[in-house]
C-alpha cells in the first residue's frame, strides 16, 4: 500500500496527507457506499483534539457530501465510539481523523466498515488508485442529491450511557486519576468513571496532544496516582484507542495484563464468552502461559 498502513492513512499533516487526499477520500467513500450502489449513504466522522483534524474533518465532508453522502459529525471523540456507533445506529462506514499516539503535527484518517471494523485492503487498494487519478473522475451529486451535514454529537453521547450502563458494582469510594492525554479522551473520559476521579492532561489546545502526557509517557500518570493517594489509574493515547493502568504504588499494568486481569476475572463470573481471549500478534509469551496455566483459551 502506499497511503494505507496498518491504522489508516497517516503521515505530517499537508505534507504526507494533505487536505486534497481528505477531499477525494471522501469523495471515494461517498460514491462507493452510495451512488455506486444506487442508494443512500450515511457516513459518521470523529475527530481527535490536534489543530488539523478540524481541516481534514471538513475536508471529508465536503469530499462525501458532493458525492452524495450524508456525513454525521460526533466532534472531538474516541476511535472506540465511532466503531460503536457505525454498528448501532446504521451506518454505512465509518471514519476517525487521528493519528493516535504520534505528535500533534502528524494526522490519519481511519475508515471502518459498518461492522466497526478496519475496512477491507481491498477497499483501500480502491481509494489509492482514485488518489493516483488510475479511476476515473467520480461523478459529482447535483441538486437534491447533494448530501448533507449533520451535527451528530447525540451519537457520542449515546456511547457515553452505553459505557456508563456496563459497570455491576459501585465504584463511589474509589480514587481514580485519568492522563487524558490532552486527546479524545478529554472529552469523554470523566463522566463515564462513577468514581472519586482527579483528571490530568484533559485541556486540548490543538498543539498539546501526547506531548509529554498520556500512555506513552507513563511515569506522569505514575508520579501522579503515588504523589495523590489514589487507588489506580489510567493513561490514554491522542484517540484514546490504547490504555495503560497503574496501580496505587505506580506500578505499571500494561495491555497483556489488564487482559489477563479482565479473562480471570470473567472467567470466574461464568462469563468470558467462549472461554476465550483474543489478543493481537504483539502480546507477550509470558500472557500465554498465563492464561494456558488458568485453563484459559486464547486467540491471537
Amino acid at each position: 500500500m502506499k497511503y494505507f498502513g496498518t491504522d489508516g492513512f497517516r503521515g505530517e499533516a499537508n505534507k504526507q496527507l494533505t487536505v486534497e487526499h481528505a477531499f477525494k477520500v471522501g469523495r471515494f467513500i461517498g460514491w462507493y457506499y452510495g451512488a455506486a450502489r444506487d442508494k443512500s449513504c450515511k457516513v459518521v466522522i470523529g475527530k481527535d483534539t490536534r489543530r488539523s483534524s478540524y481541516m481534514f474533518e471538513y475536508a471529508l465532508a465536503a469530499g462525501l457530501t458532493a458525492s452524495g453522502a450524508d456525513a454525521y459529525l460526533l466532534h472531538v471523540t474516541t476511535t472506540p465510539s465511532v466503531s460503536y456507533v457505525v454498528r448501532t445506529e446504521d451506518f454505512d462506514c465509518g471514519i476517525m481523523i487521528s493519528a493516535s499516539h504520534n505528535p500533534f503535527n502528524d494526522n490519519g484518517i481511519k475508515v471502518l466498515n459498518e461492522n466497526g471494523q478496519k475496512i477491507s485492503a481491498d477497499i483501500e487498494a480502491r481509494i489509492e488508485a482514485y488518489l493516483d487519478g488510475e479511476i476515473e473522475e467520480l461523478p459529482l451529486a447535483t441538486g437534491e442529491d447533494i448530501g448533507c451535514t449533520v451535527d451528530f454529537a447525540s451519537g457520542r453521547n449515546r456511547y457515553i450511557g452505553h459505557l456508563i450502563s456496563i459497570p455491576c458494582h459501585d465504584f463511589k469510594n474509589i480514587k481514580v486519576g485519568l492522563d487524558c492525554s490532552n486527546g479524545s479522551s478529554s472529552a469523554i473520559a470523566k463522566s463515564v468513571f462513577d468514581a472519586k476521579t482527579y483528571v490530568i492532561n484533559n485541556e486540548p489546545n490543538g498543539t498539546n496532544i501526547n506531548r509529554g502526557c498520556g500512555s506513552t509517557h507513563i511515569e506522569v500518570l505514575r508520579q501522579f496516582v503515588v504523589d495523590k493517594g489514589l487507588d489506580i489509574g489510567f493513561a490514554y493515547d491522542g484517540d484514546a484507542d490504547r490504555c495503560i493502568a497503574v496501580d496505587h504504588r505506580g506500578n505499571i499494568i500494561d495491555g497483556d495484563k489488564i487482559m489477563y486481569v479482565c479473562g480471570k476475572y470473567l472467567r470466574e463470573k461464568g462469563q468470558l464468552n467462549g472461554n476465550t481471549v483474543v489478543t493481537t500478534v504483539m502480546s507477550n509469551l509470558g500472557l500465554y502461559k498465563s492464561l494456558e496455566r488458568e485453563g484459559i483459551d486464547y486467540e491471537q
